[in-house]
């Protein structure tokens, strides 16, 4: 069997989340330790007690999944006495969940990747005032049809494709006026769901070119490794292991589409067999049956499931 490990984005968040793997892991531990140590927002006490509302801030968000799948990471690691590179053939993450991989792969050490993170995050929030921006999710159509409903949508305004998640589930991005209209010229042309998601930024378009900004600054000082094993990355859908381009497709990441459908197929077509979900949710493993049901998913994010997990090393 040939796996690859997947890491999730934001929408996966939760309260409580990373409180067991803490309890019953000393590996776990060290990892939110090391993190709370990097930011200033007493982060772990955020993920185990909430307020949901400030977890749920970016800037918050995403450091907070990243720790949970490098903590489910380290107690893999330490658990089956092997190397990420000797368990999985490739790692893979859905937007934010592209810093999990690379940590986990060994690119970028955790504590600069939460700092990026919380960075990349506040720059997000910081790029579209709140209001202005909006994210909706279309569901039935193909990708051509989406791409041809957000350029109706538009009129002069942005709507782009933000993420290509599965057969017949594609998010769009942009002004909120011209989402809004995406939404509607959806539902003309019979799509099965269109609706406005519920986040705090426009994530994954034309509009965030600021925050694309911020990260050029912020990823150029990163002492980045090859990742082993390599990355598939959101913006190319391709394997890559080059640091320099790595930083270059982050950047890049910003305002591109997540296009996790052919990431998955990328895989797959690479000998690929089961993908893992390292971390809180179970979000990619529902999208993996919908993309290609040759290609088992498996959701590790708690102990009973990394126990299963060791289980079938």
């Amino acid at each position: 069997m040939s796996r690859a490990f997947v890491f999730p984005g934001q929408g996966s968040q939760e309260v409580g989340m990373g409180l067991a793997l803490s309890e019953a892991f000393t590996a776990a531990r060290l990892v939110f330790e090391e993190v709370d140590d990097a930011l200033d927002v007493g982060l772990s006490k955020l993920m185990f007690q909430g307020p949901l509302e400030e977890l749920t801030l970016t800037q918050n968000t995403q450091p907070a999944l990243m720790a949970v799948s490098m903590a489910v990471t380290r107690v893999l690691e330490e658990e089956a006495g092997k190397k990420i590179s000797e368990m999985a053939s490739f790692v893979a993450g859905h937007s934010l969940g592209e810093y999990s991989a690379l940590a986990a792969a060994g690119a970028m050490p955790l504590a600069e990747t939460a700092k990026l993170l919380q960075t990349r995050g506040e720059a997000m929030q910081a790029a579209v005032a709140v209001g202005k921006g909006a994210m909706a999710a279309i569901l039935g159509p193909s990708l051509e049809d989406v791409e041809a409903i957000a350029a109706d949508a538009a009129e002069g305004q942005v709507c782009d494709v933000a993420n290509d998640n599965s057969d017949g589930q594609v998010v769009v991005s942009g002004n909120t006026e011209a989402v809004e209209r995406a939404v509607e010229i959806a539902k003309e042309r019979g799509a099965k769901r269109a609706m406005m998601l519920t986040v705090s930024a426009p994530f994954h378009c034309r509009l965030l070119d600021p925050a694309a900004d911020v990260m050029t600054y912020a990823l150029a000082t990163v002492n980045m490794l090859a990742p082993n094993p390599p990355l598939i990355a959101n913006v190319t859908a391709l394997p890559v292991s080059d640091p320099d381009e790595i930083r270059n497709l982050l950047i890049e990441q910003v305002t591109s589409r997540v296009r996790w459908r052919e990431c998955v197929l990328a895989m797959r077509d690479r000998g690929v067999d089961e993908l893992c979900e390292i971390g809180t949710g179970k979000v990619l493993t529902g999208l993996v049956r919908r993309i290609d049901r040759e290609v088992s998913g498996r959701a590790i994010g708690s102990p009973a499931g990394i126990e299963e997990f060791l289980g079938t090393l």
